[in-house]
């Protein structure tokens, strides 16, 4: 969890590319739903929605949460929809 929380921060002070790159040597996390959901946000800021969507839906899959399950389908609808706002 700690490479995780180390990833978001470099999207933050660098690029989403950057901590797209620090999350994808991450290799402990795959059961994880937020490693799935902030892998889907940074590829939904880079436009990458068809990883975005697939990032999505795995977070989907392993969250029990309601309302985790429904802040994942609205940013999924939204991609889904076209939309790249934030």
């Amino acid at each position: 969890m700690i490479e995780l929380n180390r990833a978001v921060a470099i999207a933050m002070a660098e690029s989403p590319q950057a901590g797209l790159d620090a999350m994808d040597r991450i290799d402990a996390l795959d059961e994880y739903v937020h490693m799935h959901a902030a892998r889907a946000d940074l590829l939904r800021r880079l436009e990458r929605r068809e990883e975005a969507r697939a990032a999505y839906r795995r977070a989907l899959e392993l969250t029990p949460s309601p309302v985790e399950q429904s802040f994942l389908e609205r940013r999924l609808a939204e991609i889904d929809g076209g939309s790249g706002e934030e």
